[in-house]
């Protein structure tokens, strides 16, 4: 939840009995001790840091794509971003160390895994969870000693977490039987599941947990914009798309997807398609549009609920149960 979650969320769903969760894929080393430090001296219980692990092209050809947007920049009379500022980097020896010293309880990993001096440097300090997209990243990361898998289902709102062989959709449902029956370590279902009696029907199909994010973008603790907001208790459909970050992340549309299509075969690889956007995203922002923004959001973004995430947190944890007949 990258862009949307942050520490007065992670608290929030702490003291409502869940494991928090920080994003951390755009924040430094010294942004995450920051971030670390106040959750910790406002929450008490286990808090999970995560990070992103995609490959990275440091001078991607990105011409293609600037040509795309020219008429864009035009109509929004701004220059073409230069440089990469804000670039969205992946797990590194600063960050390694910053976790190292924090011991989190639980540390994620999104699009693979780090190098493996670096895996077992967190393995030694934190559990480490994988996000799988099919059985055999599920399989894989369990033979690369993760401790849990998290198997994220094409319902899910933001960006597919694959990393073997490209992006091939699997309903939530279907994923997480197929995986809890292909490894011996915990599942967390994640993908679709916006209430109570969602986390339980992922109990009964053999998860041991899982993971909410829609659920908490409407709560007033979310970072969401306005703009957001404004589509996640709508009919507004989502979709997967590439324009937005070059890589496919399913979300609410805009103007770009509209005009460009969904998926772009001129998008440069993540992050660097998201680059290129920054002045036209920055222009569209202020004039209070979405135009070129990510609104990212599961398939059951209709049905969050705009209350405190606390609350939220514990109405999930009362439903699941009642679902359950406990």
């Amino acid at each position: 939840m990258a862009g949307a979650g942050g520490v007065a969320l992670a608290v929030a769903a702490m003291r409502g009995g869940a494991v928090g969760s920080l994003p951390c894929a755009l924040l430094d080393a010294a942004q995450v001790r920051a971030q670390v430090a106040e959750v910790r001296a406002a929450a008490d219980g286990p808090l999970n840091l995560n990070f992103f692990c995609h490959e990275l092209d440091e001078a991607p050809d990105d011409a293609a794509w600037r040509s795309a947007l020219a008429p864009f920049y035009a109509r929004e009379g701004v220059a073409p971003p230069a440089g990469a500022a804000g670039l969205r980097r992946p797990f590194d020896e600063a960050l390694c160390e910053a976790v190292e010293a924090l011991r989190p309880e639980i540390v994620s990993f999104h699009f693979g895994l780090p190098a493996p001096a670096l895996r077992a440097r967190v393995k030694a300090v934190a559990k480490v969870f994988g996000n799988a997209t099919t059985v055999d990243e599920a399989r894989f990361l369990e033979r690369q000693g993760c401790d849990a898998v998290i198997a994220q289902g094409s319902e899910a709102g933001g960006h597919v977490g694959w990393f073997l062989e490209g992006h091939r959709p699997v309903g939530t449902l279907a994923l997480v039987r197929r995986v809890v029956r292909a490894v011996d370590i915990p599942v967390i279902a994640a993908g679709g599941i916006i209430d109570g009696a969602g986390v339980a029907a992922a109990l009964m199909l053999g998860a041991s947990g899982a993971q909410l994010g829609t659920a908490y973008l409407a709560t007033p603790e979310s970072l969401a914009s306005a703009m957001h907001r404004a589509l996640l208790c709508s009919e507004a459909e989502t979709l997967f798309t590439n324009v937005l970050s070059g890589r496919e992340a399913r979300g609410f549309r805009n103007r770009l997807i509209d005009a460009l299509g969904p998926i772009s075969p001129v998008a440069p690889a993540f992050p660097h398609a998201a680059t290129a956007l920054a002045s036209l995203r920055a222009a569209a922002e202020a004039d209070g549009r979405a135009d070129y923004s990510p609104l990212w959001a599961g398939q059951a973004a209709s049905l969050a609920r705009a209350m405190p995430a606390e609350a939220l947190t514990r109405l999930l944890g009362e439903e699941m149960l009642a679902t359950l007949g406990r």
